[in-house]
């Protein structure tokens, strides 16, 4: 338990998760946009738009803003590093 904190506590996320995140967060608030108008228009209450809205917007930061281990799947390999001071010499 206490690795899995530490693992959200880091905020670690590649750059895969990061598209991941970007394209679900893309998709559903259109999408709740797209419904929200429509269900607005159909009772002719602005609020229920903006409610909605809140609504996805509010679930979307629950769900997307921690950094899950699932957009952590590819994480990047980085290269070691070099000693420029030995290759001086």
């Amino acid at each position: 338990m206490s690795s899995f904190i530490q693992e959200i506590t880091e905020g670690k996320i590649d750059f895969e998760g990061q598209h991941l995140v970007d394209l679900i967060a893309k998709s559903v608030l259109s999408g709740s946009a797209v419904v929200g108008f429509l269900v607005g228009f159909a009772l002719q209450d602005l609020r229920v738009t903006f409610g909605i809205m809140a609504l996805a917007t509010l679930t979307l930061t629950m769900v997307l803003l921690p950094p899950w281990p699932m957009f952590n799947r590819h994480p990047v390999k980085w290269l070691p590093s070099v000693d420029t001071k030995a290759k001086a010499e």
